[in-house]
Formats: C-alpha cells, sequence, structure tokens
C-alpha cells in the first residue's frame, strides 16, 4: 500500500491547519502552518513551513522552513501592532478587525505546477511562481516568477532558465501534471530515465 492517499492528506504530527483543503496524495510536514489555502493534487510541504493564502500548485515541492503568503501588518497606520486588529485579545468589550483579515486573505499567492520552492525561501503576497520554476533556498520572492525559470537571493533574481525557450514552451503544452495516476505509473520509468527533451520526443510534446 502507498504511503500517501488520493482520499485524504497526510498531515504529520505537531502541523496546523485552518480552512484549507488538499487534492490527492497531498502531505503536510510536521509542525507546519497551513491557513486559507488549497493544495492541488501530489503538492507537499516539509517540515515547518508557514503557508497562508495561497494555491498550491500541482506537484509542488515545498521545502522545510519555507514562508510563503506571509501576512503584512498595517504600516501606514499609527501603530503596526496586534491590537489594531486582533483586537479582542487585548479588551473584552471589542471584536476583532474583520474587514483587515478580508484583505489579508484576499491577497493570494499562486505557486504553479511542479516548482521546487528552497529550504528557508520566503514567498510574498500575490505573487505568482511560474510552472517549473525553482526559488532557490534562502531567496525572498517579490515579484513574479516565469515558468521554468530558477531565481535566488534577497530579493530574488533570474539565474537562468532550467530549459530553453522551446523546450519549456513543450513541456507547458504537455502539461503532464494532468495526467492521471495510472497514466504516471505508466511513464514512470521515462520520468526516471529520460531527459526532459528526450521525453518529450516520447510524449509528443
Amino acid at each position: 500500500m502507498s504511503k500517501l492517499s488520493a482520499t485524504a492528506p497526510l498531515i504529520h504530527a505537531g502541523a496546523e491547519v485552518t480552512n484549507s483543503s488538499f487534492g490527492a496524495f497531498c502531505e503536510i510536514g510536521p509542525g507546519s502552518r497551513i491557513m486559507n489555502s488549497t493544495f492541488q493534487d501530489y503538492a507537499y510541504c516539509d517540515r515547518l513551513s508557514d503557508i497562508a493564502n495561497t494555491t498550491v500548485g500541482k506537484f509542488a515541492n515545498i521545502a522545510a522552513l519555507t514562508r510563503i503568503g506571509p501576512t503584512d501588518h498595517p504600516m501606514d497606520h499609527a501603530s503596526l501592532h496586534h491590537f489594531l486588529y486582533r483586537s479582542s485579545y487585548y479588551w473584552d468589550d471589542t471584536a476583532d478587525d474583520p474587514d483587515f483579515f478580508a484583505a489579508r486573505a484576499a491577497r493570494r499567492t499562486l505557486i504553479g505546477p511542479d516548482t521546487w520552492i528552497g529550504h528557508g525561501a520566503i514567498v510574498k503576497p500575490e505573487v505568482t511562481i511560474g510552472a517549473g520554476a525553482v526559488v532557490a533556498s534562502g531567496a525572498v520572492v517579490t515579484r513574479d516568477v516565469p515558468p521554468y525559470m530558477i531565481v535566488a537571493g534577497v530579493p530574488a533574481t533570474p539565474l537562468r532558465p532550467r530549459f530553453t525557450p522551446a523546450i519549456a514552451d513543450r513541456l507547458m503544452a504537455l502539461a503532464w501534471w494532468d495526467w492521471t495516476h495510472d497514466r504516471l505509473r505508466a511513464a514512470l520509468d521515462d520520468f526516471r530515465s529520460l531527459k526532459a527533451e528526450a521525453f518529450l520526443e516520447k510524449y509528443n510534446g
């Protein structure tokens, strides 16, 4: 029997999940915190990931100690502090600020399919990471990343594309991440042994 399930995510000890949904074969690492997010099929995060207000695409690979969609404090007000919006924590006669939390939740981050977010990376709100892109360890991503681009640094800047534009376009057109579970299994040996261009030749990408 496989370790992951098509019907329920594997959520490890100490993980906190709030208002989030999961596709098939997803995994949430120990001590992670997931809020207002969607994990599509086969996506996973390693230990101590903090992910909020994010759509995580199919086959996304998220390393440990990452922060995706981190929420911001109200920098244009007289104070940055929690008491502005978590007011019920401080006074019995007032409620939290629902408009503030709604605005936070609306600032969605999008992680594309088959991406790799490296150890300790941060991806800011309202950023899109394109399909097949790689975010290097420790990077802080403040702008959209094109498909199949490798970015690194603070703030993150492009290092190089993973593939030529022609191969990247063919991979996007093939969209193997939308294949059925059985088709993925049938092609497993080729995924393991063939480089991208040879894989594309075999599967008419």
